[in-house]
């Protein structure tokens, strides 16, 4: 049955939230052996019902507890506080974070709030504005900190563990400045930490300190926490609709338990599943038609990359299948990227993300009648022709043989942006279901950090320094002269 908390305008749009069309993925649109054709899509039929069991199965363990974000009642009222306060009180609210941390918020904040709406000046925007600290580079963060007023600043530290080294070493560099520009006593007013709710370095400071918290759920792995404090708290207060984004998320997690054939999360998956292993396409580009939309292919390429890259199935055999999703922009890559895509080498998959409608409508002027090569453009408008590129290229890359595939939103909205999300994350779990793997782990990521504790004098880690000390002095014997 449908939320009953779900208001207007969402019972009065039939559509849906979200089109998946995927019939540039068959043979009829790519010629035979190219595209999915019968015998696959019976494939597909079947290993989606397996996975449909195994997820079900999971979810009713507890197994799965980002599916339940978006009907999590205490969160939303925590964030709407917030909110309010963000709005009265300051002018900058600023993540300190990194990966799963910062993606979601990015990537919501881009697609809600104008696109322009840092540079606008307060009275117009009305909202504070969000800057996200995802990066360490001394000289990025130097200038974000040198363009804040520390007074109308609130930072939100967001490490579920409290040792990520990036993000830890941003908050000891603006605790350090807020302690000694506004006193310590005014650090309580400037900062929230979202950590989880019992465990960690994080968790004990903001306890000891008395410092106001939000949790991070547990169980909830970085890249599926959007729909919880991580993302909620800062897109709240920087003025993103937080009621009706879960709302569609809400929508999204009932689509997603319906059985697969009308589920767009395990079709989606199940037609990349196959494009893979049968095809050998693993290459996914996620190629948004829209600005709004840019930083959403940026969080889907940790989402997608972190829970399928592993070298192993559960059972321990090796997993030959992964599939790799890189970002592309149109249409300013059909101008550097889709020449590679159209006559390069044959191992990918286009993606094209947009909305039927755009925010903005850009009419061109109906000049220059009397030159034949823009007399056409005259009098139609920018979106038209913003749409009509989007489905020239997909139809050229089908007559090249190079399938595609679209997500599209009849609009962006909160609503269906929630929904795209939930449904992403929920595809991202179910692939890793059909390929054998845990899409909830990354493993691959604890090395790096190893050799970097080492570099930097964490205790108990010289091991590691000592193996990178190791790999200079092998790499030396092969240089050329």
């Amino acid at each position: 049955m449908p939320d009953k908390k779900l208001k207007p305008p969402y019972k009065e749009e039939p559509d849906e939230f979200l089109a998946l069309d995927y019939n540039n993925l068959t043979e009829e649109a790519l010629g035979p052996g190219k595209g999915l054709g019968a015998d696959d899509f019976a494939e597909l039929k079947a290993v989606l019902a397996a996975a449909y069991k195994d997820i079900e199965a999971k979810y009713r363990k507890g197994e799965l507890p980002f599916m339940d974000l978006p009907r999590d009642p205490d969160v939303p009222k925590a964030v709407r506080k917030l909110a309010e306060m963000g709005r009265k009180r300051f002018e900058n609210v600023v993540v300190l974070g990194i990966g799963g941390s910062a993606l979601g918020a990015s990537a919501v904040f881009s697609a809600l709030r104008p696109l322009n709406h840092n540079d606008l000046p307060p009275a117009k925007r009305g909202w504070p504005r969000l800057i996200v600290c995802d990066n360490i580079d001394p000289e990025g963060f130097s200038a974000v900190l040198e363009g804040l007023d520390l007074k109308n600043t609130y930072f939100n530290v967001i490490s579920k563990s409290g040792a990520t080294a990036e993000t830890m070493s941003q908050f000891m560099i603006v605790y350090d400045q807020l302690q000694r520009t506004l006193g310590r006593s005014a650090i309580k007013e400037h900062l929230l930490i979202t950590t989880d709710p019992e465990d960690g370095v994080l968790r004990k400071i903001a306890d000891s300190g008395d410092f106001f918290s939000l949790p991070v759920p547990k169980g909830v792995g970085g890249r599926f926490s959007v729909l919880s404090a991580v993302g909620l708290a800062p897109l709240a207060m920087t003025g993103v609709n937080v009621t009706d984004l879960l709302a569609g998320a809400a929508r999204a997690q009932e689509d997603a338990r319906k059985p697969p054939a009308a589920n767009k999360a395990y079709v989606f998956a199940g037609l990349n599943y196959l494009l893979t292993t049968a095809k050998k396409r693993n290459l996914l580009v996620m190629m948004p038609y829209s600005d709004a939309l840019s930083r959403t292919a940026d969080w889907f390429g940790q989402l997608w990359n972190e829970s399928l890259g592993k070298a192993r199935r559960l059972d321990g055999s090796p997993n030959p299948w992964a599939q790799t999703s890189v970002k592309a922009l149109g249409v300013t890559d059909q101008h550097s990227q889709l020449q590679m895509y159209m006559e390069g080498s044959d191992e990918k998959t286009v993606c094209f993300l947009g909305a039927d409608v755009s925010r903005h409508l850009v009419n061109i002027p109906a000049i220059f009648r009397d030159h034949e090569e823009l007399a056409y453009l005259g009098g139609r408008s920018l979106g038209e022709l913003f749409t009509f590129e989007r489905l020239g290229t997909a139809r050229a890359l089908a007559e090249s043989g190079r399938p595609n595939l679209s997500l599209t939103l009849p609009k962006i909205s909160p609503a269906t942006v929630g929904y795209l999300l939930h449904t992403l994350e929920v595809a991202a779990v179910v692939s890793g279901s059909l390929y054998g793997i845990d899409p909830l782990d990354q493993p691959g990521v604890e090395l790096g950090k190893r050799f970097t504790y080492g570099l930097m004098g964490r205790q108990g880690y010289s091991i590691f320094k000592e193996r990178y000390n190791k790999g200079l002095s092998l790499k030396k014997k092969y240089i050329l002269k």
